[in-house]
């Protein structure tokens, strides 16, 4: 090895021929993992990708056994991270994301427009607007507990008619009205919705309603929790 003192200089990045396509790919592998590998780990990869000209032996040379397995090793950590993305995403298309599993009761106009405005894009969210002595509200609004348990994913919800504010908006006349908004749109809107059943009326006649309008997702499946136990060492 030379002791000369000559200053390192990077090669070109458009440096031709098989030499120079080596040399930019170890560079491109030192960007990607500068910041996630040791201190002694990129001083080796430093020294890879900056080859001393006068060193003519370090530029022929096949890689060595400790970069090839370098490498190896950060392009399976590449690989498990572009894994777990993927999952990420199809969780998010399957709607394996927040569940609730209850009806929520909102107190102010302020709480339901939070709850259109904020919740997750992906989850669908049912109110019901009632209001007390109101016929089929307090009928609706235990049709509505059993069908949150079926559907989790779906966020239901109920508040009182003058607690939203506009009071003049749902009178009597109008209620019990059930909107559904997804993504903060407006995707049904049933004033006096119980029309549309019989006086005695069940969870799973509210459940074919909403069904003939395409907005209840497929029931729950486990398939979400076994990938959620597959994908768990994944980093």
């Amino acid at each position: 090895m030379s002791g000369s003192t000559q200053e390192e200089e990077e090669l070109p990045a458009n440096h031709t021929g098989p030499k120079g396509v080596i040399n930019d790919w170890r560079r491109f592998k030192l960007d990607s993992v500068h910041q996630t590998v040791p201190q002694s780990k990129r001083e080796l990869l430093r020294q890879m990708s900056k080859p001393r000209e006068d060193d003519k032996e370090r530029l022929n040379r096949k890689m060595s056994v400790q970069e090839y397995e370098m490498i190896q090793e950060e392009d399976e950590r590449g690989l498990k991270r572009y894994r777990k993305h993927c999952m990420q995403e199809m969780h998010e298309r399957l709607s394996c994301g927040p569940t609730f599993e209850e009806v929520y009761e909102l107190e102010t106009g302020d709480a339901f427009l939070e709850v259109i405005e904020k919740e997750h894009r992906l989850t669908l969210v049912v109110v019901h607007i009632y209001q007390h002595g109101v016929k089929g509200c307090e009928h609706l609004n235990s049709c509505l507990d059993c069908l949150a348990s079926e559907y989790s994913s779906i966020k239901f919800c109920r508040i009182d008619a003058v607690a939203t504010g506009a009071a003049e908006r749902f009178s009597p006349e109008v209620l019990p009205a059930l909107l559904v908004y997804k993504a903060g749109e407006l995707l049904g809107n049933f004033l006096a919705v119980t029309k549309h059943f019989n006086e005695d009326f069940f969870a799973t006649d509210v459940e074919g309603f909403l069904n003939e309008y395409g907005l209840l997702s497929e029931k729950e499946f486990t398939a979400c929790a076994d990938d959620e136990a597959e994908g768990g060492d994944v980093e």
